[in-house]
């Protein structure tokens, strides 16, 4: 098979190519953790206890990948993730990531601390947009809800477990704040980068896009949503109302325990997306792996999405036959962006859509020894 771009055959090819292009503090954020970091190798290697035992002789020649997701059909059970600042990974980031998403015939979810406002990528890219919202402050909130409705996105997520921030290491030792601040270190890291430099220079400073339109003027709400401060106060009777208020479907995310996933359904929540926050927020928290069989148990009709750690068809196999509807992909089309861009975004998708692995299927699986 012709590759894409030669020597690229994986998606830890595309996070060593990104390593090399960007800066080390830019690096450190999108693949750093929590606390120790363990969280991030325990989301892998749970993965790799689960084995796939395929029935063969079963006729495979047409293979179909499609499913239904939130009523919508899609070519293949993925969804590319909410993350933030992806400018700072590349030029219009938030952009690049939906359009390939869109010619993929898969969702893009846009975040609240994207680089790109919720208006501009809609006007932007095609496609099945999402919104995932941080409650940072209530009437800001309430702004981007209303915001997301009249942009037409057709599923709102709620994220959940960033009512503390993760006291992530490899940023406070690297300085790592928005905007970014200028150091000799920092410097001297971003001459040694010069791709990343010059896209930098030639693009200007990221900016929170969301917060620096009139409809987000308040500047309380603007001072809070730099400094990353969350309402740790959101809790189930708001969501009963955020459910009243938005008209389509609502996805909660960050949920690890058959009772919390049980508890969303009933207050009305579309779907779960069963997540540690690619192990960003805390250490000692369940792989979402190990915590879908539970939760699939308790919400069968449900739509549920898996999201940390996948980085190949086989991950999107475990975790459908373990009960997901689909899967979500963060920093594999990350590390595609920080490398190439949107075709960078596009062969990560193709590398996981066709391997093998993802579409001679298994309908069996055991615990690894």
């Amino acid at each position: 098979m012709t590759r894409a771009f030669p020597g690229i055959f994986s998606v830890g090819d595309y996070r060593s190519e990104a390593r090399r292009r960007l800066p080390r503090m830019v690096f450190d954020y999108l693949e750093g953790g929590a606390d120790d970091e363990s969280g991030l190798r325990h989301n892998r290697a749970a993965f790799d206890r689960w084995e796939l035992r395929p029935r063969r002789l079963i006729d495979v020649s047409k293979r179909v990948q499609s499913t239904e997701l939130l009523g919508r059909q899609i070519s293949s059970p993925l969804v590319i993730a909410p993350t933030g600042l992806n400018s700072a990974f590349w030029p219009n980031g938030d952009l690049s990531l939906a359009r390939a998403a869109s010619k993929a015939g898969i969702p893009f979810a846009l975040s609240t601390a994207s680089n790109m406002s919720i208006e501009e990528v809609s006007r932007g890219a095609d496609g099945d947009l999402w919104f995932q919202l941080y409650v940072v402050h209530r009437n800001l909130a309430k702004s981007l809800v209303s915001r997301a409705r009249e942009a037409n996105y057709s599923t709102l997520i709620l994220t959940t477990d960033v009512a503390v921030n993760g006291f992530r290491q490899r940023d406070l030792r690297n300085g790592f704040a928005m905007p970014f601040k200028v150091t000799p270190r920092g410097a001297l890291d971003g001459i040694s980068h010069p791709r990343w430099l010059w896209s930098y220079l030639t693009n200007g400073m990221p900016q929170l896009k969301n917060f620096a339109t009139d409809h987000a003027s308040d500047t309380a709400c603007q001072a809070a949503a730099l400094r990353r401060e969350m309402d740790a106060s959101f809790g189930w009777d708001d969501l009963r109302r955020l459910r009243d208020d938005w008209p389509g479907k609502l996805l909660v995310k960050g949920i690890v325990t058959a009772e919390d996933a049980e508890r969303c359904v009933e207050i009305g929540a579309d779907g779960v997306i069963v997540s540690n926050h690619g192990g960003r927020q805390l250490a000692d928290l369940p792989a979402p792996i190990d915590a879908l069989p539970s939760i699939s148990d308790v919400t069968p009709t449900t739509d549920l999405i898996l999201d940390s750690g996948i980085r190949r068809g086989a991950d999107v196999v475990k975790a459908v036959a373990l009960g997901a509807t689909a899967v979500m992909l963060g920093r594999a089309t990350l590390y595609g962006l920080s490398a190439k861009g949107e075709a960078g975004v596009s062969d990560v998708v193709a590398m996981i859509v066709s391997r093998p692995s993802l579409t001679s299927g298994g309908d069996r699986l055991e615990r690894g020894a």
